[in-house]
């Protein structure tokens, strides 16, 4: 049985070796660490907030009962749309711009992305198609361009942008976001509608001007830049999607645009209980299968890692050494927060599109997002670094979890030395411990479902 959430990596047909075989990737730069002994690891399945949307488009209908008030025919509405790996996020905006038409109002949409997609308008178009948003989805027309309105100085040396299509060719603004923690900061409100209105409406200018004051002013920026925003623009209301722990889409909310500022830190706390996250104070080696932009906009989710580009953050667990072993198709390249790992394996790396990549890492001023750490071309080499890299550790005894990703953990691989503490969070064992199974190339094998 593998890991659920993503296909499982393309995998070599060949005769198995065991954890501790030294011979599972001869050959390599690293022989003298392959002999190090691996513990046997479990798969356990953990409860996560499991509620859920059945029907999206009842869903959407539900909430926009009230604020379409403010939609009178012939209204000029702009949809911003634009955060990855939104749940069913084609078929929310499909139902809002049936709703709109429904009142008698006109309806676009644009990508609110800052600088994703390359920081190209062809590229943002691009990347809303990835989404599954493209004209013949969501029923409506996407225009993109780069190009920005300056809407006032909210500070001296702060302009304030907004794209200028929806500035130009709207009477109303309507933002659509998810409302999560997020990666690179903590505050009252973090990713979400007024980051979106503050952020991704901005394009790539809007963003590069306020990631020039970095992320540790962000709690702040966000919501000065957003209410400045909402002052100076038509923004009725923003649609607010909240996912539970297998992220799924769980709620949707219309907030009236002059509550979002006050709404959003309450949606931030219910989303942030929701979350899947590892229960467990210390892992030796955290091993995930893929990292990608629609797992996290740091790649892997800070908050489930315990760890950002300047260490520890201080929430558990407390992890030594984390080692990637791919990227996701949907990132389509955008390896942002592969500078995280300590260990990474070569196909991840190949993958990477320097442009996307690094356009998104310059506009953030984290370069350490790109950083390429020690790649090695198995699994076995991965762990067998990894271990070597940390201290404090029994022969056999390395403390292991793997997972698909951050975004999806009700499925784990845990050593045996962390199953005691995993059971006693009310996990369940799914395949009782085993050793850990490697091909003649030093890929894991995973048990047949």
């Amino acid at each position: 049985m593998h890991l659920a959430g993503r296909p499982r990596p393309d995998r070599r047909e060949a005769g198995g070796h065991e954890g501790g075989d030294p011979g599972a990737a001869a050959g390599s730069i690293f022989d003298e660490f392959m002999s190090v002994a691996l513990p046997e690891w479990a798969l356990v399945h953990q409860s996560i907030e499991a509620t859920e949307v059945e029907d999206v488009r009842e869903a959407v209908n539900v909430a926009l009962r009230g604020p379409m008030a403010a939609v009178a025919p012939a209204t000029r509405v702009c949809l911003a749309v634009g955060s990855r790996g939104i749940d069913r996020l084609d078929e929310v905006v499909a139902a809002v711009v049936a709703e709109i038409r429904r009142a008698g109002g006109e309806v676009f949409v644009v990508p609110a992305m800052g600088s994703h997609g390359g920081a190209t308008a062809e590229g943002q178009l691009e990347t809303l198609a990835s989404y599954g948003v493209t004209p013949d989805r969501v029923g409506c027309e996407i225009r993109s361009s780069m190009e920005t309105v300056e809407l006032g100085l909210l500070q001296p040396d702060l302009p304030v942008f907004v794209d200028r299509i929806a500035y130009e060719q709207a009477d109303a603004i309507v933002p659509i976001n998810r409302i999560k923690p997020h990666t690179d900061f903590t505050g009252s409100i973090e990713s979400g509608i007024a980051k979106m209105i503050a952020i991704g409406l901005g394009k790539q200018r809007g963003a590069d001007t306020l990631h020039r004051r970095g992320f540790a002013a962000f709690h702040e920026l966000i919501p000065m830049v957003a209410q400045f925003t909402i002052g100076r623009l038509s923004i009725p209301f923003g649609l607010a999607l909240l996912e539970n722990g297998y992220a799924r889409l769980m709620r949707v909310e219309a907030v009236p645009g002059p509550r979002i500022l006050k709404r959003e830190p309450e949606l931030l706390r219910i989303a942030s209980q929701a979350m899947g996250r590892i229960p467990l104070g210390a892992i030796d080696t955290l091993v995930l299968d893929y990292i990608g932009k629609d797992v996290s906009g740091l790649g892997m989710d800070s908050n489930v890692v315990g760890r950002y580009y300047t260490g520890f953050t201080g929430e558990p667990p407390a992890i030594q050494r984390i080692v990637v072993r791919d990227l996701t198709d949907a990132t389509e390249g955008n390896a942002v927060g592969i500078g995280l790992a300590d260990v990474v394996l070569r196909r991840a790396v190949d993958r990477m599109d320097l442009r996307k990549t690094y356009v998104n890492c310059i506009t953030a001023k984290t370069p350490e997002g790109a950083r390429v750490a020690l790649t090695v071309n198995s699994d076995r080499e991965a762990l067998a670094v990894a271990l070597g890299c940390c201290t404090r550790v029994a022969p056999g005894g390395a403390g292991i979890v793997r997972a698909c990703d951050t975004k999806h953990l009700d499925r784990l691989y845990v050593s045996a030395g962390l199953l005691p503490e995993m059971l006693a969070s009310g996990a369940d064992v799914v395949e009782p411990a085993h050793p850990i199974h490697f091909d003649s190339a030093g890929m894991f094998i995973d048990p047949s479902p």
